[in-house]
């Protein structure tokens, strides 16, 4: 199976922002373990600094998920999910994202690798605030093998 070298290149913008809630940053932290207060408690947020609660690191993995449907979704994509394994993941923040912020987020196909039996797409996605303002840019690396 080889990937679709006509994919490099490609972008996938979720349709409208995503605002990010309270109960979906504590929903998150309580998920991944996250146990500093700043995470939960609107109070220990404040006090830290912040106007609102802050979300975990691992966050926006939640966008950076939204845009790899809309990648899987694309005609050009001839795999199929079960033959997909994450390789690495990045995260390069210009802030932390908070409780209130509405994000978008886009996605771009960086490279599309065959080596093989084994084919990798690394991907960038931008996510950025109303005033479109960088928040972070993640990076990932999908491995895609399976039959022939």
């Amino acid at each position: 199976m080889t990937v679709n070298p006509e994919l490099k290149g490609r972008r996938y913008e979720l349709p409208e922002p995503y605002l990010v809630g309270r109960e979906h940053v504590r929903e998150f932290a309580r998920a991944v373990f996250a146990a500093n207060p700043i995470h939960t408690d609107l109070e220990a947020a404040r006090e830290a600094g912040y106007a609102d609660l802050v979300a975990p690191a691992t966050f926006t993995a939640v966008l950076q998920d939204r845009g790899m449907q809309l990648l899987l979704a694309d005609p050009l994509v001839d795999f199929e999910l079960k033959h997909i394994v994450h390789g690495d993941e990045k995260f390069e923040f210009s802030r932390p994202v908070l409780a209130g912020d509405q994000l978008t987020a886009e996605l771009e196909v960086t490279r599309v690798v065959a080596r093989g039996r084994v084919n990798m797409i690394q991907a960038q996605t931008v996510i950025r605030d109303v005033t479109g303002e960088v928040v972070v840019t993640s990076h990932a690396t999908l491995v895609i093998g399976g039959d022939e």
